[in-house]
């Protein structure tokens, strides 16, 4: 709940900047409570029957018949049953009972599809913690975690999860990972005291806890300052209800195509009953006429050759770890223009890797990556030893604090415990050190745990000094500031020098450009203390003074290997990839820089803080954006949305989920939350941003397959709809040149089985060097109308021509339309190869590289063949026998058409040359 006034027994509102920007007594006294005793029983339920239960709104489940009525919304679903429906009327039983199965069919698909995700804000309140500790009354207790109110004492510890948000006023140690919720890729350390800033981002809010993140080290206590809807978890909640998904494109597409074939056929029904009626013709023989047009008007076929496209190819890209969740969106991919990736286990592997060690006289770099031992110490720089062998021995004395003082494991290559803390054991490994031996040597007495207080953490062990007297040593780790604040020497050489100003100005001018270049440093000192003066029970911080300085170690999440390559993949592709991320503008940086993303990088809020005007002007040249937060996320994708671009977003955590939604193509990771899964269209199940970009590629193959089945249907449409209208005005075979069942035949056995073909054709040379297609571009275009509208004239006028010779020279309307419906099966075999390409020529070696086209061409010309010599094929479609020169009139259309078809091609080359 929002932190409300005084009155009505509710709980006050925090300040303009917030909570964080008040001490922990300002916040206990606006609530009004003891933190010793709590909220009392009385108060609580007070505030809970005012404010309601501490719990995100539940989004309500549609039923199913409602989804299932719902797939009836789509053009081609309606202008179905409206064809079955007539055919009903007009007793055409086989054709109204296949356009009715049809129609469930789609339905059945599409609400399969639909019902794949579960829903994102219904996966989010899944994730509510059950239970709470506060303290009521003057007692701890354990309650619900809806029961929380603003105001109640809640203590956390490791292994909770944050059970509302609340502010911290006692923090021992504790570290918090909310890497969901902000994107950062580390535990953050939290502190109690006030952050100066206005609209400080999560990220920023070391003095907070969160809903839903869990505590990962040390102990505190907060008083609860937003419960629900009120959290940063029930705003993104609140933006997941608000973000409405993108509708795809190929979707639109087919909806504006069963506009316009509606239109057509609808304006030719009319000329037909005009003509018809004027021509004294029966009602019942129009009605007819008229539902042969409308089914051979309507790609009956269109929906389900699709579906099994887009099937196949959501198969093929789950093989390589792209789970597509929505049919749709794997043509959506073929539009992507803009990629807005996450870092963190994306582009990079999310494992620290530490890459640089300084000594106070020496250089060192260390080859490998991740988490694996593969790898090496390299002397690059100083005075002591040299290869390999010497830089092991002469390092082992700067890294031994980090190994020391760690409380980290590697089992199997797997770090158990701090990421950071492995990584730095990797690192000893490398150098050629025995961590286990190195640590039963020197026994633990007292550990200091880390602070973000103070920024480090220090153990205490019993050792032997040079001179063999017994000691206490401290060995201490964290970071680089805090640490060499602390120096009083360094140790070079293995010998002990005073810490001055030039090593301090080499060791802070190292620290600076490690952090430019994105690394995170970390230093590493020691001190021995006399047994007798040791206190384990005592202040510990106390002893870390005066310290010997041992390092500096810089570290990094290193990009993936393949992330490179893909990035100028998809740059040679036309798509503009930007890094988004939670992390520090610094770092993201200094990753975009080594993977090959250009542009500047700017902080999430100093986008949002720009006019409109202003962000659609820069947003071009921003390459990285850091410390963003779940709405700057959207605000990004929108903003690319407004200049035309087709987004993807890629993400993992709760945080990602509304700019996932909001993406035309959302892409949750799988290593990632349910949230971000259940939010996207598709996830990676390897992380890996390469799965994306080949997941481009198989999305504009399969988009520029599709587009060749849409020219095909086209031209079979614009043919069917052109032959009954000419039919009818010239008054052709009583304005019916083909049956019902031919109709169907044509489109189901022809038309759907280069369909297929076509679908899954090779992949078009130079398709990945093509810019992606504009957002809102009809597949419509004017070369693409030009050649459907002048092919299907071509094949209507040569249609209609051999009807009217079989009336004429062989004396029978019925053989006449056999011979049509013969030649249209073999023009239907030249279209559908002349469709593979818009301008490329047939007549050469390369058309017949696609064995479905070989044998699907092979097998419809067999089936023109025997559809008017068999018996059976002659009872059901209504032809009559043709000879061979009757057969060789047919042939000779489709050899016109090819001839046609190919000098239109010569041209449109010449004009594109010209």
């Amino acid at each position: 709940m929002t932190v409300r006034s005084d009155s009505a027994g509710q709980a006050p509102r925090a300040g303009g900047d917030g909570w964080y920007a008040r001490s922990p007594e300002e916040v206990v006294a606006a609530f009004g409570v003891d933190t010793a005793a709590g909220l009392s029983a009385a108060r609580a339920a007070e505030l809970l029957a005012a404010n309601g239960p501490n719990a995100l709104p539940e989004e309500r489940r549609t039923p199913a018949w409602r989804r299932f009525l719902a797939q009836y919304r789509s053009y081609m679903q309606l202008v179905l049953v409206v064809a079955a429906i007539v055919s009903l009327v007009i007793q055409e039983w086989t054709t109204a009972i296949l356009l009715i199965v049809l129609t469930l069919l789609n339905a059945v698909v599409g609400l399969r599809q639909e019902g794949k995700a579960d829903s994102a804000m219904n996966a989010l309140k899944s994730m509510m913690k059950t239970t709470a500790r506060v303290r009521r009354d003057g007692r701890e207790a354990e309650i619900p975690a809806e029961q929380l109110v603003d105001g109640d004492v809640v203590l956390i510890s490791a292994g909770d999860q944050v059970p509302a948000d609340g502010r911290l006023i006692e923090a021992s140690a504790l570290q918090i990972d909310e890497s969901a919720l902000t994107g950062e890729s580390v535990p953050a350390a939290k502190d109690t005291g006030p952050l100066a800033g206005s609209r400080l981002s999560p990220g920023d809010q070391t003095n907070t806890a969160f809903m839903n993140t869990p505590v990962t080290h040390g102990s505190g206590v907060m008083v609860v300052t937003a419960t629900g809807a009120d959290t940063e978890l029930g705003k993104i909640s609140g933006m997941l209800s608000a973000t409405e998904k993108e509708v795809p494109p190929l979707t639109k597409e087919l909806d504006r195509l069963t506009l316009w074939i509606t239109a057509a056929a609808g304006l030719t029904m009319i000329v037909m009953f005009a003509l018809g009626r004027q021509r004294d013709q029966a009602w019942d023989v129009l009605f007819v006429s008229a539902v042969s047009l409308a089914i051979a008007a309507i790609p009956e076929a269109l929906p389900t050759v699709t579906q099994a496209i887009l099937s196949v190819g959501s198969l093929n890209l789950a093989k390589r770890n792209a789970i597509v969740k929505e049919l749709p969106s794997v043509e959506t991919l073929a539009f992507t223009s803009a990629i807005n990736s996450d870092k963190t286990g994306t582009l990079t592997m999310n494992q620290m890797t530490a890459v640089e060690v300084l000594s106070p006289t020496d250089r060192y770099t260390v080859s490998g990556t991740g988490y694996g031992l593969a790898g090496k110490v390299h002397h690059a720089a100083g005075s002591t030893g040299s290869g390999s062998a010497g830089a092991a021995a002469g390092i082992e004395d700067a890294i031994l604090p980090y190994v020391v003082a760690s409380d980290a494991k590697l089992v199997g290559g797997e770090v158990v415990g701090d990421p950071t803390e492995g990584a730095l054991l990797v690192l000893a490994h490398k150098a050629g050190l025995d961590t286990d031996a190195t640590r039963d040597a020197l026994p633990r007495l007292a550990t200091l745990p880390f602070d973000p207080e103070y920024k480090l953490m220090a153990t205490f062990h019993s050792a032997t000094d040079p001179s063999g007297r017994q000691v206490v040593r401290c060995f201490v780790k964290g970071a680089a500031p805090a640490v060499m604040a602390r120096a009083a020497s360094a140790l070079a050489a293995g010998e002990t020098v005073p810490w001055d100003a030039g090593l301090l100005r080499r060791a802070e001018s190292q620290s600076e450009r490690m952090g430019s270049e994105g690394r995170r440093v970390m230093a590493a000192a020691t001190r021995d203390l006399d047994p007798d003066e040791f206190d384990p029970d005592g202040d510990l911080l106390a002893y870390v003074t005066e310290l010997r300085m041992a390092s500096l170690v810089g570290m990094v999440d290193p990009p993936r290997e393949e992330a490179r390559t893909a990035v100028a993949d998809a740059q040679a592709a036309h798509i503009r990839v930007r890094l988004v991320t939670g992390d520090d503008v610094t770092t993201g940086a200094a990753i975009a820089r080594q993977i090959g993303i250009p542009g500047e990088a700017v902080l999430g809020s100093d986008f949002a803080a720009m006019s409109e005007e202003e962000q659609l002007a820069r947003i071009e040249g921003i390459g990285v954006v850091g410390r963003v937060a779940p709405e700057h996320k959207v605000l990004l994708a929108n903003t690319l949305k407004k200049k035309g671009e087709v987004v993807a977003m890629t993400g993992d955590g709760v945080n990602d989920a509304p700019a996932i939604k909001a993406a035309d193509i959302g892409i949750a990771m799988g290593s990632g939350t349910d949230v971000a899964k259940n939010a996207g269209r598709m996830i990676l199940s390897d992380d890996n941003f390469a799965t994306i970009v080949y997941a481009v590629e198989q999305g504009r193959t399969i988009y520029d397959n599709l587009t060749k089945y849409i020219r095909f249907v086209l031209l079979l449409l614009v043919t069917f709809v052109l032959t009954f209208l000419g039919a009818t005005v010239f008054n052709i075979a009583a304005g019916e040149p083909f049956t019902p069942p031919q109709v169907l035949w044509i489109h189901f056995v022809v038309n759907a089985s280069f369909g297929f073909a076509l679908g899954f054709d090779r992949e078009s040379a130079g398709l990945m060097r093509r810019r992606p297609r504009p957002r809102g571009e009809s597949v419509l275009t004017r070369p693409v109308l030009v050649t459907v509208g002048l092919g299907g004239l071509a094949i209507t006028i040569l249609l209609l021509g051999l009807i009217t010779l079989g009336e004429t020279h062989f004396g029978d309307i019925e053989t006449g339309r056999s011979i049509a419906f013969t030649a249209f099966s073999l023009c239907l075999i030249v279209a559908a190869f002349e469709c593979r390409s818009e301008t490329e020529s047939v007549l050469t070696t390369s058309t017949f590289d696609s064995k479905q086209m070989n044998w699907v061409a092979l097998a419809q010309f067999v089936l023109a063949v025997l559809v008017t010599q068999m018996d059976g094929f002659s009872r059901v479609l209504g032809t009559t026998e043709i000879d061979a020169r009757q057969f060789g009139w047919a042939l000779l259309a489709a050899v016109a058409l090819l001839l046609v078809w190919e000098l239109g091609k010569l041209v449109a080359r010449r004009s594109r040359a010209a």
